[in-house]
């Protein structure tokens, strides 16, 4: 039986607009998955290290029969092809600037946690540049301890997540 699972996308460097819409474009192409709704792109405050470039953000839902890990491998396969490199990632740049960063948010009403993959994604509850995008089409999904991605965001800080224009 698919799942629906809920990715977030960010980037802050190059064109991270033109990298988050060829994100788009290779989720549509996921094996065993359908596309079914993207957010419009997001301008978002830096957040963890803010001594870098605004942030673009935004979500997409994806109706899949890929296993979570399955999935992730899939995500940092998309990383790694728009330039992203994951491995040896210090501390020090675990919040720094990125091409493309894919984090799967969500999936299902399932809790996963083995190494290398927690999902509902830990922090996710804290982060509007991450709530705000997922709300816009999925602002019903179910968040596991949070009731539902609406109502996750009621609890957080949203401004400076503003839309951009013409996304």
């Amino acid at each position: 039986m698919p799942a629906r699972a809920c990715i977030g996308l960010g980037g802050n460097l190059g064109d991270p607009a033109q990298a988050l819409r060829a994100a788009f474009r290779a989720l549509a192409a996921l094996p065993e998955s359908r596309l079914l709704a993207t957010s419009r792109l997001y301008r978002t405050p830096a957040w963890g290290r803010t001594d870098q470039p605004d942030y673009v953000n935004a979500a997409a839902l994806l109706e899949t029969r890929l296993a979570p890990q399955a999935l992730l491998a899939q995500l940092l396969a998309i990383e790694r092809a728009a330039g992203r490199l994951r491995d040896g990632e210090a501390a020090a740049t675990r919040w720094g600037p990125r091409v493309l960063d894919l984090d799967l948010l969500l999936y299902g009403q399932q809790r996963i946690d083995v190494p290398g993959l927690r999902v509902p994604h830990p922090h996710l509850h804290e982060r509007a540049f991450a709530l705000v995008p997922l709300a816009e089409i999925a602002a019903d999904q179910p968040f596991p301890g949070h009731g539902s991605v609406g109502e996750a965001l009621r609890h957080v800080d949203s401004a400076g997540v503003d839309a951009i224009e013409g996304a």
